[in-house]
């Protein structure tokens, strides 16, 4: 393989480690370096590759959450534990599962509708339309808990976590918006966002196994396949750790503007090229 080749793999996984946990669009930003510098990706394996690195990189950022979560939930199943905090570690993760549901049912349902053959236009509208509803949650300040959440607060975070399934519309976008319009906090709403981004995620990687395995590249492009794993796994951890502390500070509006500046030249571009 060249040494060109591998810088592309590289950069790709680079690109979707940086904005897969970032409210902008990983999808998106795929569509626009294919169309920028012909720069292809190359199949569903590879992207679920890709989109298994990010994954790593949640679980280890989440890792404590993760493990007490879990601890949690099997001391109330197994070991009739009712105090305060098993309790609402069970109701925690009976919402997560609730918000679970509807994305996996339509993704199912719109697995053969949803495609890559989307423009560079079409990534530029759904970029301004994420940017907007960024725009409107700037300054909202929730005050709602994890302990506070409710089923019907799941329900509006599962269904605006479909309307990522949009090509050109960030996940993370999506389901920050509709967590903070449900009054979470934004330290809470961006726990939930990515722990509800695990199931997703790690669903989509065992779905995807045959696909890996059956990919006739694997064995020439093995190396550009772990190296832009890795690639990945890096961005996106850099990416999340900064996005928690945009959050802190308030700043979630830099990426509405960031979303404004890529749709409006997204759309001039179509129009012009």
């Amino acid at each position: 393989m060249e040494f060109w080749e591998l810088i592309k793999y590289i950069f790709l996984g680079l690109l979707q480690g940086v904005t897969e946990p970032i409210p902008v669009s990983s999808s998106g930003h795929l569509v626009i370096a294919r169309e920028l510098f012909g720069i292809e990706a190359t199949g569903l394996s590879f992207e679920i590759f890709l989109n298994t690195a990010s994954l790593f990189a949640v679980l280890f950022i989440y890792r404590n959450d993760i493990i007490k979560i879990i601890k949690n939930l099997l001391r109330f199943l197994f070991q009739g534990a009712r105090d305060d905090q098993a309790v609402k570690d069970a109701k925690y993760t009976m919402y997560l599962i609730i918000a679970t549901i509807p994305v996996g049912i339509m993704g199912l349902l719109l697995n053969d509708v949803i495609g890559d053959n989307i423009s560079i236009g079409f990534v530029g509208l759904m970029l301004l339309i994420t940017g907007i509803a960024l725009w409107f949650i700037k300054n909202k300040r929730g005050q709602k808990r994890d302990g506070e959440l409710t089923v019907k607060d799941s329900v509006i975070v599962g269904l605006s976590q479909v309307v990522a399934l949009t090509p050109g519309v960030s996940r993370s976008g999506a389901t920050l918006v509709g967590a903070m319009a449900v009054g979470l906090n934004q330290k809470n709403a961006l726990r939930f966002v990515f722990l509800l981004y695990i199931p997703v995620s790690l669903g989509t990687a065992l779905i995807g196994i045959p696909d890996i395995i059956g990919d006739p590249n694997i064995d020439t492009l093995w190396l550009a396949y772990v190296l832009a794993f890795v690639a990945s796994l890096i961005a996106t951890y850099y990416a999340l750790r900064w996005l928690q502390g945009v959050m802190e500070r308030g700043n979630l509006i830099i990426f509405s503007y960031y979303c404004f500046a890529l749709g409006t030249f997204s759309i001039l571009y179509q129009l012009v090229f």
